[in-house]
């Protein structure tokens, strides 16, 4: 059973969690009667922390925004989340908050205990990041494209597809992945009526919440690999499936969750699926393996490509020489 003041921030807590929380369930977690939550909401109030109440049967509470920002309540896993969230922040791919990124993780490292302390730092000197070309994503479009996902609110914004076309689009947005390179939201689009992965960065300007909905089944149990699979093969014209030599945990740390999708065969093998623009690409990026694969799925050109090659590879090692036949219509770029 918890005392007051221990119970009042277990319910501070609470609030802080989830949008919005029932009586009863409020009551169950704190292990009292529904009459002494409202009375440690009434409390809460007094502090100046505005809860909301919404009456009826499926009635509940809320924490809503107020004047100021109050405590926030952090466990330990959660702060050093934070801390290291807003140092990568402070260099990262959201443009507007490296500024405001410096100045909140100087407000949190004042206050963090001595062990949280060392853990910030120690993840910090682990980490190096390389400066690269990622496009960068406006945070206030960030944070909106984030509150309606936790809302279930619809949005409504203008999108630049792949093939530069633009549209107006209206999504039930359901959950943001970041690949480390870029922002995507999984939606179920409702023009199309199907499930769509939009990148943030072909949005323009800030979309425009609506009314709330209630969120559909999910496409995948594993939204990281479904955005994955979206990404590395949809946006392309020409896709290869290709059988490898490799287990698929040791081919997945070689290759990029954005270019590729890989699934295990048994212990010694996995499968491949990939996607180009054009062919020119995928014969040199696959020389690059140390690992047999064979070619399951793939267009009758590249079957070919990668058969011409092959041949003029294996003249150059044997000495022969390798001008005049078929590399001639490599160089011609068929």
């Amino acid at each position: 059973m918890y005392g007051t003041s221990e119970r009042l921030l277990r319910l501070l807590s609470l609030l802080q969690a989830r949008r919005d929380w029932p009586g009863p369930d409020l009551a169950g977690r704190l292990g009292v009667d529904i009459r002494t939550i409202r009375r440690d909401v009434e409390r809460l109030r007094q502090l100046g922390y505005p809860v909301h109440a919404t009456p009826g049967v499926a009635g509940g509470y809320r924490l809503g925004s107020g004047a100021a920002l109050p405590p926030l309540l952090l466990d330990d896993d959660e702060a050093v989340a934070v801390a290291v969230g807003l140092r990568t922040a402070a260099n990262g791919t959201v443009s507007g908050i490296e500024e405001t990124s410096v100045r909140a993780l100087a407000k949190l490292e004042q206050v963090l205990p001595a062990r949280l302390r060392h853990r910030v730092r120690a993840m910090d000197s682990a980490m190096v990041r390389i400066p690269g070309g990622a496009p960068t994503i406006d945070a206030e479009l960030l944070t909106v494209v984030a509150a309606a996902c936790r809302d279930h609110e619809r949005l409504r914004f203008t999108y630049g597809t792949h093939a530069g076309a633009v549209a107006e689009r209206d999504v039930e947005p359901l959950r943001l992945v970041h690949t480390g390179w870029r922002w995507y939201l999984v939606a179920w689009d409702l023009g199309r009526d199907d499930w769509r992965t939009f990148r943030l960065d072909r949005i323009d300007g800030l979309p425009v919440p609506s009314f709330r909905f209630t969120p559909r089944e999910p496409p995948a149990e594993d939204l990281a690999a479904y955005v994955s699979s979206r990404i590395a093969t949809a946006p392309y014209p020409h896709i290869v499936t290709l059988r490898v030599s490799a287990p698929a945990e040791i081919l997945a740390a070689r290759v990029s969750p954005t270019t590729a999708v890989i699934e295990p065969i048994d212990n010694e093998t996995c499968r491949m699926r990939t996607g180009a623009k054009t062919f020119d690409y995928i014969p040199f990026y696959l020389a690059q393996w140390e690992f047999d694969f064979v070619v399951e799925d793939a267009p009758p050109e590249l079957t070919d490509r990668l058969a011409r090659i092959a041949r003029r590879f294996a003249r150059a090692t044997s000495g022969r020489n390798s001008a005049g036949g078929d590399d001639e219509q490599i160089r011609g770029g068929s």
